[in-house]
């Protein structure tokens, strides 16, 4: 089996980067949804594989989960792409320029149709955005509207391409922490990064 294994950053997967098992090929896509896109179209177009795996670390909306836990995302919205008129935020869908149903969306959401493959790992929705959460009222927005568990700025990309093209996916992420928390004191990103390792090992170790 053909695996590409792809994080935004190289080190959020560090040892499997520098040293991936056989059978498995790294892809760092870089930070956001535009490089994301073009370098997963690039290594599926070059390596044809049969399973993109995409992981990293990200921030949650649930206080109640414990940072370092890893999950595997079960769906997919671009949440932040429309405009904001009169305080209130109207994404694409809501402005008539997109059909939340034209493939490979459904009802505005791209979801994971792979996930019984992939046993073990809790699920959870994620949103992808531009600019990260911090503003009260936008993660009060998000919250209502999308109940995510977390948001990250790359898994959309993962979504989008793999449903396109037909490939097998999953997007796993480690929660480092809390959204809107901005003291980097209170996130626990080497136990995330360590437990996110352990996942992406142990799944490779199932898959190949």
């Amino acid at each position: 089996m053909r695996i590409l294994l792809a994080a935004a950053t190289s080190f959020e997967l560090k040892t499997l980067m520098e040293q991936p098992p056989a059978g498995v090929r790294p892809v760092i896509t870089g930070v956001g949804l535009v490089p994301a896109t073009y370098h997963l179209s690039r290594a599926i177009a070059t390596h044809s594989p049969d399973l993109v795996i995409q992981a990293g670390i990200a921030g949650c909306f649930d206080p109640a989960r414990s940072l370092g836990e890893v999950i595997a995302v079960s769906e997919e919205v671009l949440a932040d792409v429309g405009v904001e008129e009169h305080g209130q935020f109207k994404d694409l869908g809501d402005l008539g320029l997109q059909d939340p149903n034209e493939p490979p969306f459904q009802g505005g959401r791209l979801p994971n149709p792979h996930l019984t493959r992939f046993a073990g790992l809790p699920t959870g929705r994620s949103i992808s955005v531009s600019e990260i959460t911090t503003r009260p009222d936008r993660i009060r927005h998000y919250k209502d509207r999308y109940a995510p568990l977390v948001e990250s700025m790359e898994g959309a990309a993962l979504h989008y391409v793999c449903l396109k093209e037909n490939i097998p996916f999953l997007q796993v992420r480690a929660l480092s922490n809390y959204i809107g928390e901005r003291d980097k004191t209170r996130w626990k990103i080497a136990p995330a990064l360590a437990n996110l390792q352990q996942a992406i090992t142990q799944l490779l170790n199932e898959q190949r």
